[in-house]
């Protein structure tokens, strides 16, 4: 259900209090962090591209390859019918938690860009339901990415799409130039989310929706535990709570704010990756029940 949230006070935090960027993070860190995701994400490139499954290595379940039913993170988010309109490597790269394209209310003419575009099935999707008036950006920072979507936007056939280059820290495009933000689990991979939120902010037209599918934490959780949930969900994540993902928009100047749960997480289905960092699943569950999960996260610039 989703619920819209009008006010929720600011984490005691700096990373959720500070200046427009967060200082909880050294630029080092930063930096490492986007080393690590542009190797994953370029090797599972490398897989889909070879026709395996895309998987990044970190966990058994962790970054499947969007269509292994037995995966509670990235199984059954597409129908059929989308999967089917759609070149395989395209849904053998698909490694995010939601499907923001088919929440995002897109209509035909709009602009459309996907941060953190992967393999490109948020964006080939996109662009057919903002039809040939329309179009539909691809933003990603991994060269095998950027390759592979390419070749299934040429085997999709599909013209209204343009795949660039660049950090989602960094959107390479003018400002007030795209009608809606989508990104499908892709925000919590970033060292810098204020800047994100800003950069999405700056490009949006007035009035633009900003509608992300990602990864979202109810509540406090043991710091130990939460480092591990999050290596299992996103192989290197860095999930915000809910309050303060509200509170970074907000201090971007979105409005209309809500989060909508999509999919809740049992650490009881990421047993063996657990175990193997020594932590006993079936004892931390009831800890974290029902606290890690994919959310859909809406907002809008305001028009004036």
């Amino acid at each position: 259900m989703s619920t819209e949230i009008e006010k929720s006070s600011c984490c005691d935090k700096t990373s959720c209090c500070g200046g427009v960027h967060e200082t909880s993070r050294s630029v080092e860190a930063s930096l490492a962090l986007k080393e690590v995701v542009q190797a994953k994400y370029g090797q599972a490139a490398k897989r889909a591209s070879a026709g395996e499954k895309s998987g990044c290595g970190c966990g058994t379940a962790c970054c499947g390859d969007g269509h292994d039913s037995r995966d509670p993170i990235t199984s059954d988010l597409y129908a059929d019918s989308e999967k089917s309109t759609l070149p395989d490597g395209a849904v053998r790269a698909s490694l995010g938690c939601g499907n923001p394209t088919a929440l995002a209310d897109l209509r035909p003419g709009e602009i459309v860009l996907d941060l953190g575009s992967g393999g490109g099935i948020d964006v080939l999707l996109s662009a057919r339901r903002v039809g040939p008036t329309g179009k539909a950006y691809g933003l990603d920072m991994t060269d095998e990415m950027l390759e592979l979507a390419r070749k299934n936007q040429a085997e999709a056939g599909i013209t209204n799409v343009e795949f660039l280059r660049g950090e989602i820290e960094s959107i390479p495009l003018p400002d007030a130039t795209v009608d809606v933000i989508i990104s499908n689990c892709v925000i919590n991979l970033s060292g810098d989310k204020d800047r994100v939120i800003a950069e999405a902010f700056r490009v949006l037209k007035p009035g633009g929706r900003f509608a992300v599918s990602d990864v979202v934490v109810h509540g406090a959780v043991p710091v130990e535990i939460r480092k591990s949930v999050e290596l299992w969900v996103g192989c290197v994540a860095g999930a915000m709570e809910d309050s303060e993902y509200v509170d970074k928009l907000r201090r971007a100047g979105f409005e209309q704010i809500s989060l909508e749960t999509t999919r809740t997480y049992d650490v009881r289905d990421a047993k063996e990756f657990l175990a193997a960092e020594g932590i006993n699943a079936e004892a931390i569950a009831p800890q974290v029940d029902g606290k890690f999960t994919s959310a859909f996260v809406r907002a809008r610039k305001p028009s004036f």
